[in-house]
């Protein structure tokens, strides 16, 4: 099952998506491209028919693919006022691997934490500290994906003995403080 946001679309389904959104006229005007080319943007590609043509979106999966330099996605994701970051590889945990998966995400957090600590130290922040905060940002939203990917292939799932036997107490029991009067 595909988490919503990971969904599969065709290049040729999301262009004829968002130009139901935004006008295929103003695009073949900003473009100085034909209507009719704008059009076959959005039809999939049938080479017996003639149908749908090679689209940008296409294009620049193809120089990704042949190049394999992520600075293309990165440009146009700063095209678009956003940063890209490489998913990491989804391994294959297990239930044991839980709480250290956890720690992970927590100390990337406190790593991130100091570093803008040190950086406002001094009432500013230079260039090369702002780089420093990204930098250990990217590392904290790598780490966390790579939990949550986990979570949704279900790699965290027996979490409880599952052949009849008792899950041991907790090691640390939070007992609530009785109200006071």
């Amino acid at each position: 099952m595909q988490p919503r946001h990971l969904g599969v679309m065709q290049s040729h389904e999301l262009l004829r998506d968002v130009l139901q959104k935004s006008g295929a006229k103003q695009l073949a005007s900003a473009t100085g491209l034909s209507l009719s080319m704008i059009y076959k943007w959005t039809e999939p590609p049938n080479p017996a028919t003639g149908s749908g043509a090679a689209n940008p979106l296409d294009r620049i999966a193809t120089l990704l693919q042949c190049t394999g330099d992520p600075r293309i996605v990165q440009w146009i994701c700063q095209r678009a006022g956003g940063f890209f970051i490489n998913n990491p590889a989804a391994t294959r945990q297990n239930p044991e691997r839980l709480i250290p998966a956890t720690h992970e995400i927590i100390q990337e957090f406190s790593d991130l934490l100091a570093v803008i600590a040190a950086a406002v130290a001094d009432n500013q922040i230079t260039n090369q500290e702002a780089t420093d905060i990204r930098g250990r940002w990217e590392e904290l939203k790598s780490a966390t994906e790579g939990f949550v990917q986990c979570c949704e292939q279900g790699n965290f799932q027996p979490l409880k003995p599952t052949n009849g036997a008792k899950s041991p107490p907790p090691a640390h029991r939070i007992v609530p403080r009785p109200a006071s009067h």
